[in-house]
């Protein structure tokens, strides 16, 4: 964990902000901070800022950074040396409360596909693993992989489970998986490997939508068991 972030060009039109190497609700509260900086402050030819579990990559148009940006040497030096600003102006806690979304979630067998693996790895009731990932609030750090998935965290360590041997070819829509600590929800259908708990009927992606991604970095998560 450090104070001074790394900043680093990613390509020609992407600085990343990286303000350490582990996983962590701190560095990501950074990174989200500073991502939602520039979103609501956004510089001139800025086009989205992309937060991770603890960096933030700003993408830009090159042309367009270059015109606005005529004494800096580079487009990247130009945006580096906005970091800094950004970085003291988002140093507070976010003004409003991070949203709780409740994903509604069907612990049935036809949508549980691996249940009784995660329930014999853990020596507990399949009852007892449901209640154990009902239980808690999760954070999203991140949305990747797929449009739409958000990468949450942190499972109840009784019920971690590492990703399959070998990924399935064909993930149904809407299955909420577990890997390790993290859970995550597939908002369509698509190869994957982490261990399925579960199925939710809610719509993770939505191209259409504004935004189209039903989750975001920093919002907290709570998994509904269907009755």
């Amino acid at each position: 964990m450090t104070d001074s972030p790394k900043i680093l060009p990613l390509g020609e039109n992407c600085v990343t902000v990286d303000f350490g190497n582990e996983i962590s609700l701190e560095l990501n509260s950074k990174a989200v901070r500073l991502g939602a900086h520039f979103q609501d402050r956004p510089f001139p030819g800025f086009i989205e800022a992309v937060p991770a579990y603890s960096s933030v990559a700003i993408f830009y148009s090159l042309a367009e950074v270059r015109r606005s940006f005529p004494d800096a040497a580079t487009a990247f030096d130009a945006v580096r040396e906005l970091v800094p600003i950004g970085l003291q102006m988002s140093k507070d806690p976010l003004a409003t409360e991070a949203r709780l979304v409740e994903i509604p979630v069907d612990f049935g067998g036809g949508s549980a596909l691996d249940l009784e693996f995660i329930s014999r790895h853990a020596g507990l009731s399949a009852a007892d693993v449901i209640e154990l990932f009902t239980s808690l609030t999760y954070h999203v750090y991140m949305v990747g992989f797929l449009p739409g998935f958000a990468y949450m965290g942190t499972i109840d360590e009784r019920i971690a489970v590492p990703r399959k041997d070998s990924p399935l070819s064909r993930v149904p829509k809407g299955s909420v998986g577990i890997a390790g600590r993290q859970t995550g929800v597939y908002p369509f259908e698509s190869p994957g490997g982490w261990q399925i708990i579960g199925r939710t009927g809610m719509e993770m992606f939505q191209p259409d939508a504004n935004p189209p991604c039903k989750l975001s970095a920093g919002d907290q998560v709570r998994f509904v068991r269907l009755s």
